[in-house]
């Protein structure tokens, strides 16, 4: 059975008219597959997921592979609070810095973290330091490289939408 396929558009195919909005110069706007609610929960519900295989991570280095105690419980269960809070503080407070500051915010983030479980395995310490800054610099630049071409498209966008007679012909 064949089906007729969408054009850029609408659903129905239908085309509407171009650079309205955020939507581009195209004037497609990406669909939404999830609603708010699920926007919502996923944004709080994440880190914490992420920070359980994190604290499992941590617990079972600790315990250098012997058995589960409560202590190695209570060490895994307060990381993994320890690393939730982390990272809603910085998800935070890095939503409101520029995006050289945001980037080197979750850089340090991630090398503190992986830097944390690292030194739990009995590495020497210079070692540690040496793959936590080289994992820290390679977030910050690649979250950086990330920010300042996705922003300046989107400033692009806005300035062209906001202006249509001035856009450059190249």
């Amino acid at each position: 059975m064949a089906h007729a396929v969408p054009t850029r558009g609408t659903s129905t195919g239908a085309r509407t008219g171009a650079g309205t909005g955020a939507s581009g110069a195209s004037g497609h706007t990406p669909p939404d597959v999830f609603g708010a609610r699920t926007h919502l929960l996923a944004r709080w519900a994440m880190p914490l997921a992420i920070g359980l295989v994190y604290g499992y991570w941590a617990a079972s280095i600790r315990r250098h592979g012997g058995p589960i105690t409560g202590w190695n419980l209570l060490f895994g269960f307060m990381t993994v609070l320890a690393f939730a809070l982390l990272w809603y503080v910085v998800r935070a407070v890095a939503d409101r810095l520029p995006r050289e500051g945001h980037a080197v915010l979750w850089g340090a983030f991630a090398g503190s973290a992986l830097g944390f479980l690292y030194s739990g395995s009995g590495v020497a310490m210079f070692t540690c330091v040496l793959v936590s800054l080289l994992l820290a610099a390679a977030v910050t630049a690649g979250l950086y490289y990330h920010y300042a071409t996705h922003q300046d498209a989107e400033e692009a966008r806005a300035a062209r939408t906001r202006n249509p007679a001035r856009t450059p012909t190249t």
